[in-house]
């Protein structure tokens, strides 16, 4: 959940701030725009005010006549333009130079210079150039005034300034915005790490404790944590949740073992009283032996309840074993019975050691080869193989009987489940899921899947590391 909420984030943040910084970075280029033409128009004005004493050329006439102030107005025009290197001129309404720096500039045919030029004809001041922009490397500010006498407009001062220092200015102060939005989209990766952390965790252990519980551990609660209230409250209803549910299981286990250990003594004197009847009866009376038969079934699905009750109820004694060495015994003791039936079972059982209670790990291994011989046919092989792959040790069980489609697959090692095909054959459909409970109290798991050409794979595992206390395993 976090690698999704965290890009959210981040995203919204990164949004949020390049909606602060662009209008800020346009704001500073114009800002620093305003104040160059700000001071060209203070320059302009000064120069409108020494062209205003100037003599008026005869009408009609293109010579400049000589004059003192004209000639002050050019030096200081040349030295403006020697200083600053900005272009500077006045000239008449037709465009004639009155004096300009440097010697020889005009006002050209078009272009902003002479749409700036002819606009200042018109109004007592020229309007404010377009935005040059930093990238802009031959962008330049024009800007005209207007010189006025007795109201009219008798000449125009226009000056024509580069842009380079305005746009290092401009590109600096970007660069400092960027370096501060920077700075505040780390502070603001850092707050939404911190942020999804602590608003996840509490998610986290719920998540990691509704696994736990999924898998058989049924003691494993939510610890307090940090988040938000609403986590929190969560966190106290799932506990409470839990609690219940455990108690309803360890009722129903409680139920379940007084009412195998409760049935077991009146089934015993029910057996025996059938024994004692057998006497009297003819030899090989199939009534009798039907009702025998039927007895032991009985018998046997008590014992195997009562054994499944214990399994879910009683914690594992782990201790660190030789599970191949293990899985070589119960070959070994089951050998007999699979030479009785003609079928070969073979164990390929190296030394791996792994965290199991031998009892149940033995149990468990018992009711896999034991269901594995009844379904294999004379002939066939039944192999058992031990070996360590990364976390985990396992014994594989292969069988050659016919196997389980995919649907009796995902039932197989559920209470009293039997394949429709196979209820010829004895059991209670018990075997496995005890196995299972078995096994799971100690961090072990039983799988099944099909094993090819036919037949079954039964993949018991138990952990190569000593579990912890909540059954999970310990680096």
């Amino acid at each position: 959940m976090r690698t999704r909420l965290l890009p959210l984030l981040i995203v919204l943040m990164a949004g949020v701030l390049l909606a602060l910084g662009v209008p800020l970075a346009a704001s500073r280029a114009a800002e620093e725009q305003q104040r160059v033409v700000v001071d060209r128009i203070d320059d302009t004005a000064r120069f409108a005010s020494l062209a205003q004493y100037v003599t008026q050329r005869p009408t009609g006439s293109r010579r400049v006549l000589p004059d003192e102030r004209r000639q002050t107005l050019q030096k200081e025009l040349l030295r403006y333009h020697e200083v600053y290197g900005i272009r500077a001129g006045v000239f008449y309404r037709d465009g004639v130079p009155m004096a300009a720096a440097p010697a020889g500039w005009s006002v050209p045919e078009r272009g902003e210079l002479r749409d700036t030029f002819e606009v200042a004809l018109f109004s007592r001041a020229g309007h404010d150039p377009r935005q040059v922009w930093p990238w802009q490397t031959r962008g330049r500010l024009v800007v005209a005034a207007p010189v006025t006498r007795d109201g009219d407009v008798v000449a125009v001062v226009v000056t024509d300034s580069p842009t380079g220092q305005m746009r290092s200015r401009t590109l600096r102060s970007w660069l400092l915005i960027a370096a501060g939005e920077a700075a505040a989209m780390l502070v603001a990766v850092g707050a939404a790490l911190r942020l999804t952390g602590w608003v996840l965790r509490p998610v986290r252990v719920l998540d990691a404790t509704t696994h736990d519980i999924a898998t058989g551990r049924l003691k494993s609660r939510v610890a307090a944590a940090g988040g938000p209230p609403e986590l929190r409250r969560l966190a106290g209803s799932f506990n409470e949740m839990a609690d219940h549910v455990q108690e309803v299981l360890e009722q129903q286990r409680a139920f379940v073992a007084d009412a195998s250990h409760q049935l077991r003594n009146p089934l015993s004197a029910l057996l025996l009283r059938i024994e004692l009847l057998a006497l009297e009866l003819p030899e090989g009376n199939e009534e009798i032996a039907s009702v025998r038969t039927e007895g032991k079934r009985l018998a046997r699905v008590l014992d195997d309840l009562l054994d499944l009750a214990l399994a879910e109820h009683a914690a594992a004694d782990l201790h660190l074993t030789d599970i191949g060495e293990l899985a070589a015994e119960r070959v070994a003791s089951w050998l007999p019975v699979a030479e009785d039936k003609g079928v070969r079972l073979r164990g390929d059982c190296p030394a791996v050691t792994g965290w199991a209670d031998p009892i149940a790990l033995s149990s468990a291994l018992d009711a896999v080869i034991d269901n594995a011989l009844k379904f294999t046919p004379p002939g066939q092989e039944v192999l058992v193989r031990a070996a360590a792959h990364g976390e985990v040790c396992e014994v594989v069980v292969t069988d050659g009987g016919p196997g389980l489609t995919e649907d009796e697959l995902a039932r197989i090692g559920d209470r009293f489940w039997r394949s429709g095909r196979h209820q010829n054959i004895s059991g209670s459909g018990l075997g496995l899921s005890i196995s299972r409970a078995l096994l799971a109290a100690g961090g072990g798991t039983i799988d099944y899947a099909h094993h090819e050409p036919g037949g079954l794979r039964v993949t018991v595992a138990v952990p190569r590391n000593r579990p912890a206390p909540d059954g999970r395993a310990a680096g």
